[in-house]
């Protein structure tokens, strides 16, 4: 496994990390037994970032992960999760909420601090509240040394630029903006340098458009998107390759993205994701299918309350 370093957190964090949404029965119903050894299969081959949120499940992924945490040694990863966000239309960013979040999701994790706290989703906040509560909640967290760095996530780029305008951060995670057929994230780099933020990219395959499964109905992308998606798939397939293992092949070796997170409660899955990230690339398939994906390069879907746009 590769490590890059996370901003200016001092952390040198896996290329690929944990993303245990999947713990939570988010894409299927998971059998927890599973999930908690696929936590176990991922720190066991190198992966030292896990990352959670309370919203996963309805706080089912951070209590499975909870379970999972106790037979692995605090010092073997770093833990990230998330305050805000609390059902699927259900958003709090005021400063009691978030202290209170925190305390639910420690408890429920079986630790006493996480390395890093994330404003979840923000775009569907109130600006003023974010930034007004959110983020000096986030401060006052960090000087209690409940948390260690902080930060925001959240789909469309223009909520960082925001942020980033107005307050100071440790990182921030993105989806959906850096892969094969999103990669608009590179936009964000220059900002993040300069400001000394560390980046987590999150949702390779574009929340199941880049795979030979069915993309699931309540997918946000419009149908121009999904079909270009799915002949990239079957392309991959007719050629004996997976569009799922190219996907994150071509976010993992990119420098400039420190980590990228994938999610699965299967350890037959987490270690092939580890596996796929040692082999080189297929040069003349990623050639091809770029080419396929080109007419929705870097078309993505709305998110948010209009204030962030």
């Amino acid at each position: 496994m590769k490590y890059r370093k996370l901003g200016q957190t001092g952390l040198d964090v896996s290329v690929l990390s944990y993303g245990a949404s999947s713990l939570g029965s988010v894409f299927r119903e998971i059998n927890e037994e599973e999930g908690i050894k696929s936590v176990h299969a991922a720190v066991d081959q190198g992966i030292n970032l896990i990352d959670v949120s309370p919203y996963y499940g309805l706080t089912k992924a951070e209590t499975v992960l909870g379970k999972a945490l106790k037979d692995i040694p605090r010092d073997k990863y770093f833990l990230s999760t998330k305050a805000g966000r609390y059902g699927e239309n259900e958003f709090d960013f005021s400063k009691n909420r978030i202290t209170k979040s925190l305390e639910e999701s420690l408890q429920r994790l079986g630790t006493d601090y996480v390395d890093i706290l994330l404003l979840h989703d923000i775009e569907f906040g109130s600006y003023n509240q974010v930034i007004e509560e959110g983020i000096p909640a986030l401060e006052e967290l960090k000087k209690q040394g409940k948390i260690r760095f902080y930060g925001v996530s959240g789909l469309p780029l223009t909520v960082f630029d925001k942020v980033l305008n107005k307050a100071d951060l440790d990182v921030i995670l993105s989806y959906c903006h850096y892969s094969l057929n999103d990669t608009s994230l590179l936009s964000l780099i220059p900002l993040l340098e300069e400001k000394q933020v560390g980046l987590i990219n999150a949702s390779p395959i574009s929340m199941g458009l880049l795979s030979s499964r069915p993309v699931a109905d309540w997918h946000p992308a419009d149908e121009e998107i999904k079909q270009v998606c799915k002949k990239a798939a079957e392309f991959c397939e007719q050629n004996g390759e997976d569009l799922a293992k190219l996907a994150i092949q071509y976010s993992v070796q990119n420098e400039l993205i420190p980590t990228t997170l994938v999610s699965t409660a299967s350890v037959k899955n987490i270690t092939k994701n580890i596996d796929w990230t040692e082999e080189p690339i297929n040069e003349d398939i990623l050639e091809a299918v770029l080419k396929i994906l080109q007419p929705i390069h870097n078309k993505t879907w709305s998110s948010g309350n209009s204030e962030w746009n």
